[in-house]
Order: C-alpha cells, then sequence, then structure tokens
C-alpha cells in the first residue's frame, strides 16, 4: 500500500474524530493525529529511495542525497505542535475544573 495514502487514511481518522466527538480530550487526540500524519507525509516528501545523508566525505561516491530541509522543518514543527497541545489540555483540564465535565454540549448548556 502507498505510505502516501496511509498519510491520508491517518489524517482522516484524526478529523474523524475531531468532527463526530463530544469530548474534549477525544478532539486534542484527533487533531494530534491530523498532526501528526501531516509531519509523516512531509519528512517521505524529502525521502528518495537509495538516498544517502547529505555529509559529504572522501568514501562517499553517491550523488542520491535524501533532503534534509523537511526533517528539520517537522522537528521544529513537532516541537510547537507539542506546546500547542499542552496548552490545549491546560484549557481542558480548566475547563474541567469549571464545569465538572469534558462534554462540549453541557457545557455549551451551562453558558450563561
Amino acid at each position: 500500500m502507498n505510505v502516501y495514502l496511509l498519510c491520508f487514511i491517518l489524517f482522516l481518522v484524526g478529523l474523524y474524530g475531531v468532527l463526530t466527538r463530544r469530548n474534549v480530550i477525544k478532539i486534542i487526540i484527533g487533531l494530534s493525529f491530523m498532526e501528526f500524519s501531516i509531519f509523516l507525509f512531509l519528512i517521505l516528501i524529502g525521502y528518495i529511495e537509495g538516498g544517502a545523508a547529505p555529509i559529504l566525505s572522501k568514501t562517499v561516491v553517491t550523488t542520491r542525497f535524501v533532503d534534509p530541509l523537511p526533517q528539520a522543518m517537522v522537528l521544529t514543527a513537532i516541537v510547537i505542535a507539542m506546546a500547542a497541545n499542552a496548552m490545549l489540555l491546560a484549557i481542558a483540564v480548566r475547563l474541567y475544573k469549571r464545569y465538572g465535565t469534558f462534554d462540549i454540549r453541557k457545557i455549551n448548556e451551562l453558558k450563561g
């Protein structure tokens, strides 16, 4: 099976979790699935079959190198995503302390 298709399926699983669940924690998990499927896709874009690391030395004779830029971008994006997930989880904990539930429908009913 094509790995790009697997990335798309993982993204759809996360999207399904975000759109159909009413629990704040499950929505955050769905967002994480979507983020990591995009990270995997970006890493796969820079991969070349049979490519070597772009480190030049006298013993390296290959002319096919793997592009390191998507890997560096994904490392930065992972750090930013983890900070955003930590913030979302902190907001979810505050919602639970205030309303006593993670259910979005009940939180909307208590609004007022």
